[in-house]
């Protein structure tokens, strides 16, 4: 009977205290989305908003198995603005990627990248700071990489 019971309290402790992290859902505002993907990285320049570049982030999305299926684009998004959110990015663009390899370590791994870019301030606007384009960036420059 003392065994059920202590059973029965860890049970009710370990459900009590994973409930609260499972609840949590990330309830956040982008400046701009993707709609289509619901992140916002943009296969293009963003030209109706001023921004300046934070750097250039790669990621590399691999399949489980052999017969798992090729990573979606959203997921390859996904994957890109995990990497631009955490350099404080706003959004991420000109975002690439290409098929799928067999390398020695994964059964299919498909690289990927972009620009992460953050949108100047009203602040900035007026004090008359020059946004940055695309047109000329190089980030093989920023990363020694090629994209």
């Amino acid at each position: 009977m003392k065994r059920i019971k202590l059973l029965a309290a860890v049970a009710v402790a370990a459900i009590t205290v994973s409930t609260p992290a499972a609840a949590k859902k990330k309830d956040v505002t982008y400046a701009m989305v993707n709609e289509e993907m619901g992140v916002p990285v943009f296969p293009h320049d963003i030209t109706d908003k001023p921004y300046k570049i934070v750097g250039v982030v790669t990621a590399g999305v691999r399949k489980a198995t052999i017969f798992s299926k090729e990573p979606s684009q959203k997921k390859i998004y996904s994957e890109i603005w995990e990497r631009g959110e955490k350099l404080g990015a706003d959004a991420v663009i000109g975002a690439k990627y290409g098929d799928s390899q067999i390398t020695a370590l994964s059964w299919g791994s498909t690289k990927a990248g972009g620009v992460a870019i953050k949108f100047l301030t009203a602040e900035e606007i007026a004090a008359g700071t020059k946004g940055d384009t695309l047109e000329g960036f190089d980030p093989a420059a920023w990363t020694g990489k090629k994209m």
